[in-house]
Order: structure tokens, then sequence, then C-alpha cells
């Protein structure tokens, strides 16, 4: 399945068999102590920098009206972000994935987005479309 916006992925995730818990992890682009004249004027310009993240949550897929909701809750609750990651968690027939197990799955992903390791995860701009990173 190729998602192209996170309204497809709220719908992807809504049909599965088992309810679905997304994860989420607001990420901001911050310049490196170490950055070249270059890359300071492309990020002065918008482009580059390194992905830090700032906030995570965890929801389950009916706590979710829409992504324009979504972008409301978390500009009340954090700073504002650039890309938001996400992937899912399921969970079985009879119970959905609650918290607690999202806890540590969320702590992996916040790992992984410092390093760079963004497999498994679709990221998303501020308007809601998937975006390709690299």
């Amino acid at each position: 399945m190729n998602i192209t916006n996170f309204e497809e992925l709220l719908a992807a995730a809504r049909a599965q068999p088992s309810p679905q818990r997304l994860l989420l992890v607001f990420a901001g682009a911050e310049l490196g102590a170490d950055a070249t004249p270059e890359q300071r004027a492309a990020f002065a310009e918008g482009h580059g920098g390194e992905l830090v993240p700032l906030m995570c949550v965890d929801k389950a897929v009916d706590e979710i009206t829409s992504f324009a909701a979504l972008v409301d809750e978390s500009r009340r609750a954090g700073p504002p972000w650039a890309i938001v990651f996400v992937t899912a968690l399921s969970g079985t027939a009879s119970a959905p994935p609650d918290s607690k197990a999202a806890e540590a799955p969320l702590q992996r992903m916040v790992g992984s987005i410092r390093v760079g390791a963004l497999n498994g995860m679709i990221p998303f701009d501020t308007s809601g479309e998937a975006v390709t990173l690299g």
C-alpha cells in the first residue's frame, strides 16, 4: 500500500482486522554546530539540517478525527515541529494496544530518529502529506 497523506493512513489503520494504536514522534530541524557556510545558507532557506525529536504521543486510531485536529492539538501541547513520524502498533482481535504497550516502541522511534534510522516510519509534513527524506 502506498500512503500519500495522513488521511489515507487513518483509513488504512481503521481497516485493519485488529485495533491499531498510532505512535507519533514530532520532530524539528536544527543546524549542527559544525555546519559549513553552504549548509547554513541552505538551512536559512528552509533546506537541510538535522532532525530532532521534540515530543511523542500514542493515540488510538479513533482518538484522531483528522490531521487538522492532530496539528491543532500538537501546537497547543508543544513546540513548533516540521515533520511527524508515524507508525502503528497492532492489538489483538479482542483488545487494542494501550499506552503502556506503546512506551517502549515510542522510545525506540525517538532513538531511531536521532540516528537517522527511519525505516518503518512514515514522515508527514505539517500539511499531512507524506514526504521522502534523504
